[in-house]
């Protein structure tokens, strides 16, 4: 007995020192420090910059080049006029810069594809961005109904070690008149020490499940958290609303894109095949001058503007073999989204199967919840009034901890099921 208050005790104060925790707080908590979703949102940084006309390869390109060159010249030089020219060390200079600018004209419409597959990878990231963010409030939500279960099972617990406690009362009560023996006695002290034990070790299922939570909340998974809600599971879903709206998902939204996405790589690929067309303008600057020679200095600068023209011939049929390349890359991504569509289909079917069956579970356990009750504190009476035996008590105590423990139980599967129909379907609310 002394036991069972210090344990009591020790819960108590750990309660107080707990930081209460809802569900919207940890949801808004977790989508503030999850990891997953800072990458997903670094991505769609990263696609919205390149997507760019200059990435796609459609704005100029301007480039300017220097050279500076001393040297020393041996010269020898017999010219027609019969002057021979012959030094040695001739100091000499050479320089030569220019600006050059080179603008893409026509490539077989590749800078327009790669420009649209830009856009559809910055779209494309921006829903995994919302499928992490989905992801993250499920198993938010998921983690914290279960802690909510746990604790329910504790209260059940709590609930039949009061019981105990009375009984173990009652017999004390009884051997200090001699109407019970110390074999009823110790029985009922191992019953009791059993159900502490029972007690700890749900507790501890409690502060793992706390554990978990934390993590996705990329908190300190050492903080102390209290948490005082109940499971309500929403019983008015139906299988065909969740059907119509599984094409509403990112995944289905982010595996469509990328059949875009492919369609465009093959345009892009195709139009290799295509001559390409550029304008070429620049500006350039030659100096050269020497100490000896029949040529002292030459000099040559000034604008010029041009057109250049590459046609591709032959390379061994490498861009055919890339465009068929691309198209089975598209056949594959439409493969890709059919098993996604496919997959999301059959989890909320057999999610739908299990949220339906444990909602009409529920209704048949709440009643053998409530029964289980009664029952033990009708046989806890009897028990006081010499009607009922200890075994009679436990076997009460067993049947009402059973059914605690299913109800419980079906509520979270209820829940979890309920939570994962929503997301596949993106309808997902807190």
């Amino acid at each position: 007995m002394k036991k069972f208050f210090i344990i009591t005790f020790l819960i108590s104060t750990q309660v107080i020192a707990q930081q209460p925790l809802h569900l919207n707080d940890a949801i808004n908590t977790a989508l503030k420090n999850s990891y997953d979703i800072e990458v997903a949102k670094n991505n769609v940084q990263i696609t919205a910059i390149n997507n760019n006309y200059g990435v796609a390869g459609g704005l100029p390109v301007v480039s300017g080049t220097g050279t500076d060159n001393e040297q020393l010249i041996n010269l020898n030089q017999q010219l027609n006029t019969g002057t021979h020219i012959q030094r040695r060390n001739a100091a000499g200079n050479s320089l030569i810069s220019g600006v050059a600018g080179s603008f893409l004209l026509f490539n077989g419409m590749r800078v327009i594809a790669n420009k649209q597959r830009l856009e559809e990878l910055e779209k494309q990231n921006q829903q995994y961005l919302n499928a992490a963010i989905e992801n993250t409030i499920a198993t938010v939500m998921t983690e914290y109904y279960d802690v909510v279960r746990q604790q329910s099972y504790l209260r059940t617990l709590d609930t039949s070690i009061r019981v105990q406690q009375q009984q173990l009362n009652i017999v004390q009560a009884q051997v200090s008149v001699g109407l019970a023996n110390n074999a009823d006695l110790f029985q009922t002290l191992l019953d009791l020490n059993e159900l502490l034990q029972s007690k700890q070790s749900q507790m501890l299922i409690i502060n793992q499940a706390k554990t978990s939570l934390l993590t996705t909340l990329t908190l300190k998974p050492d903080s102390l958290i209290m948490i005082e809600d109940t499971i309500v599971v929403d019983s008015t879903l139906m299988l065909d609303n969740v059907m119509n709206n599984l094409h509403n998902s990112p995944d289905v939204a982010a595996a469509g894109i990328q059949i875009t996405i492919n369609q465009l790589l093959e345009k892009q690929t195709a139009a290799l095949r295509y001559p390409s067309v550029y304008a070429n303008s620049g500006y350039n600057y030659n100096r050269s001058q020497t100490s000896a020679g029949n040529v002292l200095l030459n000099q040559s600068y000034g604008p010029y503007i041009g057109l250049s023209l590459s046609v591709p011939i032959y390379n061994g049929s490498i861009y055919k073999r890339l465009q068929r390349v691309a198209a089975i890359n598209t056949k594959n991504a439409q493969l890709e989204q059919n098993i996604v569509v496919r997959d999301n289909t059959s989890n909320a079917v057999k999610n739908y199967e299990a949220y339906e069956n444990s909602l009409q579970q529920l209704k048949t356990e709440k009643e053998s919840y409530l029964l289980a009750k009664q029952l033990l504190d009708l046989v806890l009476l009897k028990f006081q009034l010499r009607v009922a035996s200890i075994i009679d008590v436990k076997n009460a105590q067993q049947s009402f901890e059973n059914a605690g423990y299913v109800l419980v139980n079906l509520s979270y599967a209820a829940k979890a099921s309920e939570i994962e129909m929503k997301r596949l379907s993106n309808q997902l609310n807190f």
